[in-house]
């Protein structure tokens, strides 16, 4: 019979940035960008969530909150039942900006519950988290990056299950982030899309698409063209008018640029930040500008730091 670890538990799990223009809902990088939780069990009935950091004013603060909500679903996938427990995160993921929130959330969360149970890494594989989290976030790719790390390319089989690969990103790629004040709902730019696309526009994207995995993982020279998108940033223009825009300038000055994810936020893979930087002033946007490293791992157990 499984039996819960009595000690706290710390995992760490990585931002993400999907589509990386024409992979939509399929490519996706991990960001050396992380959230911190930190769970116990108690003796006590509930939930307790302490949550500091990005979106600490926004969140609910019971078992209605995310991270809780996908440890439960864990739990119960892994039958072991759970009276209650502390919950404290500590986000640097942006919320509602392209960057994968909710998927490190909902992958954090079940990961962290897994590490909670003694033989919860025996019995639940990766591709077991991947499935339970696909009840949660009806599209796998920032879910795969967020628990791989890397870049990922993930999909839907015929049966509606979720599978994904991990490939080893060039030590060259090291993506810069433009990050707006305003919030974009993922299901509001998803509502922007068309139901239908021009056959011309599919070619195109399969062929970026495919060499979006070499430039990635070999060349990022090639990054200019394995870019290009016909499908779904302009489709989503209304939703993000100065990030698409920024995308543009960016691109004209030969700078590799995308929307991330359902935007708002800039991806860029600049070869001197002082260009991307530049450019994003020029703008005239309050964009908050960061350079990172891929995180090379997805979500994972760390060792909870000494007390000083």
């Amino acid at each position: 019979m499984s039996m819960l670890r009595r000690e706290a538990v710390r995992v760490v799990v990585p931002a993400s940035s999907a589509n990386l223009g024409p992979g939509f809902d399929s490519a996706a990088l991990a960001l050396a960008v992380r959230d911190d939780l930190v769970a116990m069990i108690t003796d006590d009935e509930g939930v307790l969530v302490e949550v500091v950091g990005e979106g600490a004013h926004e969140v609910p603060r019971d078992e209605t909150h995310l991270v809780a909500r996908s440890m439960q679903a864990c739990f119960a996938w892994l039958d072991v039942p759970v009276a209650g427990f502390v919950l404290r995160c500590a986000n640097s993921v942006p919320h509602g900006r392209g960057l994968g929130s909710s998927a490190a959330a909902i992958i954090g969360g079940i990961v962290l519950a897994r590490a909670m149970v003694d033989d919860g890494r025996e019995r639940m594989s990766d591709l077991d988290v991947l499935q339970l989290a696909l009840a949660a976030e009806a599209h796998p790719d920032n879910l795969a990056a967020a628990l791989h790390g890397g870049f990922t390319v993930a999909w839907l089989g015929a049966d509606g299950r979720a599978d994904a690969i991990r490939l080893d990103p060039h030590p060259g790629i090291r993506p810069m982030v433009f990050v707006p004040p305003d919030e974009v709902l993922t299901h509001h730019a998803r509502a922007l899309l068309p139901t239908d696309v021009p056959l011309a526009d599919a070619a195109h994207n399969l062929a970026r698409a495919a060499l979006l995995v070499h430039a990635i993982t070999t060349e990022p020279a090639r990054l200019m063209t394995a870019t290009e998108d016909r499908l779904h940033q302009r489709a989503r223009a209304i939703a993000y008018p100065d990030s698409l825009a920024l995308v543009d300038v960016l691109r004209e000055a030969g700078i590799p640029a995308v929307i991330s994810g359902a935007g708002p936020s800039v991806l860029a893979f600049p070869e001197l930040a002082l260009d991307a930087t530049a450019a994003a002033l020029a703008s005239g946007r309050p964009w908050r500008i960061e350079q990172v490293d891929v995180a090379r791992h997805g979500a994972r157990e760390v060792p909870i730091p000494p007390l000083a």
